[in-house]
């Protein structure tokens, strides 16, 4: 039976996507694989650059305007639905024990071959007791990590390369001095 792995990245920031990654590691071996909160950059960057040539993974995602108007709890959910059934589809899988990190799981839309043989299980902390969702961590760090230094191109006076959107003392000042992005989460205390 195949394992997916899922976890999120981005409930906190004021700004940008939350991300979810969904990911089958089979049996690859690759060393150093942790919650990604456990890792410095350069070895999630390692990682990531190993997982994403040798598994199979998706990534969604949900807006800061699906965040304000379904609240960040439900955009998660919604990000992690996004990345399992594109992983599902992508790779016509009709089988899987799924993992996502938290209390809640996502509600899936499967077909009636998948809803019998599709198991999905919400845990604590699982990022830090099944590779598969240390693994999919990495893959939503990253991706996120990564729109943050983008989105620093464009604004760099808001400083989103060191704090990567979360509510820090430079960002709120920065809010302050510049106002808010389009990307903003509006509905987040503080950024409006």
């Amino acid at each position: 039976m195949i394992t997916i792995g899922v976890d999120e990245a981005g409930r906190g920031p004021l700004i940008g996507n939350v991300v979810a990654a969904a990911i089958i590691l089979n049996n690859t071996s690759i060393e150093g694989i942790d919650d990604s909160k456990k890792l410095n950059e350069n070895k999630r960057e390692k990682i990531y650059a190993q997982l994403i040539t040798h598994c199979l993974y998706a990534v969604g995602e949900a807006t800061a305007q699906e965040i304000d108007k379904i609240n960040i709890h439900n955009a998660t959910l919604l990000a992690m639905q996004r990345a399992i059934e594109a992983l599902l589809n992508t790779h016509a899988i009709t089988q899987a024990d799924i993992i996502v990190d938290g209390k809640y799981p996502p509600s899936l839309n499967l077909s009636s071959q998948q809803e019998s043989s599709i198991n999905i299980q919400a845990v604590i902390k699982a990022d830090s007791l099944f590779p598969c969702v240390s693994a999919a961590s990495i893959i939503a760090k990253v991706t996120r990590d990564r729109q943050m230094i983008e989105l620093h191109r464009h604004h760099p006076e808001y400083g989103f390369n060191q704090h990567k959107g979360y509510p820090t003392k430079k960002h709120y000042q920065a809010i302050q001095d510049y106002g808010t992005l389009s990307e903003h989460r509006k509905s987040y205390r503080g950024v409006n």
